[in-house]
């Protein structure tokens, strides 16, 4: 009947486009996903930005009040000047003066930020010569980096996720899948406690105006490469060691970067992560795989057809060899 047939016909609709469901279900749930973050971080941050604004204002009243001798202008002019400089990174502070910006660890910091897409911000070029330098190079550096880091996430790999997931598959004969995850967890619960947790420990002592949670949000924000600038390490007043710790965060953030990396493709690797990332994609036609499938054979057949071309090239260079020697050795019994 029409109405049994009704279901049906809706339910092989739904199977034969199951992909378009899925990613437009993905599209909705990363809109919603990014309005649900809009709204928690407004309601959160929007009242301390109110007090920070009346703070301000009672400040600047205040200001104006014991120095009448100023206009509101004038402060406003000077205050636009420091702020602006501020945003290149100079400070009008005295105890901050003692601070470059531009030395060659904070040069070579700040490469790494570049290259790495992290980009804090509290440190751009000055001049026209620098900011035309600095796109240059990010175009060639940032492709340049994403090879390196491929081709070391690639080998580093090879030996830490699939070699010991083999291992223990194949010695003690644990389920595959099972051992996979099992190894993944154990991977980012080290990663975790190595790149973030010991890390943040250390920030916190060595940043007098950090405590841990702010030195693990650092960690997080770095090592994700959102790289926020709100919190930049290095960058106290007197800060002891100050070149070497700079080298020191440098290496950090890259070692840190590589880590997590090798996380995410060993978690990227486990069989239900790739089932599931399979129900967003795109399914190849039928008639694409057979456009494979011939094109995998003619380039087998073209391999034999080489190979036995080559074997028959071979025979005919022996062949002048044997029939000399065969010739030989008729032309011996028949002198004897």
């Amino acid at each position: 009947s029409l109405s049994s047939l009704a279901p049906n016909s809706c339910v092989r609709l739904v199977e034969r486009h199951r992909s378009a469901w899925c990613f437009g279900f993905l599209v909705l749930g990363y809109l919603l996903y990014l309005v649900f973050g809009a709204v928690v971080f407004s309601s959160v941050e929007l009242p301390y930005e109110d007090l920070l604004r009346q703070e301000l204002r009672k400040l600047k009243r205040r200001f104006l009040e014991e120095h009448e001798c100023l206009s509101e202008q004038q402060l406003e002019q000077f205050l636009g000047r420091v702020l602006e400089a501020s945003n290149y990174g100079v400070s009008v502070l005295s105890n901050a003066s003692g601070n470059w910006n531009w030395d060659f660890t904070s040069a070579l910091f700040f490469a790494s930020t570049v290259l790495s897409t992290t980009g804090y911000g509290h440190t751009v070029p000055l001049s026209d010569g620098g900011k035309a330098f600095c796109i240059i190079y990010s175009v060639i550096g940032i492709p340049f980096t994403l090879l390196f880091l491929t081709a070391v996430v690639q080998r580093i790999t090879v030996h830490v996720t699939r070699r010991p997931v083999l291992y223990f598959h194949i010695r003690w004969g644990f389920s595959k899948q099972v051992v996979a995850i099992v190894h993944a967890v154990l991977l980012g619960f080290v990663t975790v406690s190595c790149f973030f947790f010991i890390p943040a420990a250390v920030f916190s002592v060595l940043e007098d105006d950090w405590n841990f949670l702010e030195s693990f949000y650092f960690c997080f924000i770095s090592l994700s490469t959102i790289g926020l600038g709100d919190y930049v390490p290095g960058e106290g007043y007197n800060q002891k060691f100050r070149e070497l710790y700079k080298i020191g965060i440098t290496c950090y953030l890259l070692l840190g970067l590589i880590a997590m990396l090798v996380v995410l493709e060993t978690f990227c690797e486990l069989h239900e992560l790739k089932k599931f990332r399979k129900m967003f994609y795109v399914k190849k036609d039928k008639d694409e795989d057979q456009v494979h499938i011939i094109e995998h054979d003619q380039l087998s057949f073209s391999s034999i057809t080489d190979q036995a071309a080559g074997m028959k090239e071979d025979q005919k260079q022996n062949e002048p060899f044997v029939a000399t020697q065969s010739s030989a050795c008729v032309d011996g019994p028949a002198n004897h």
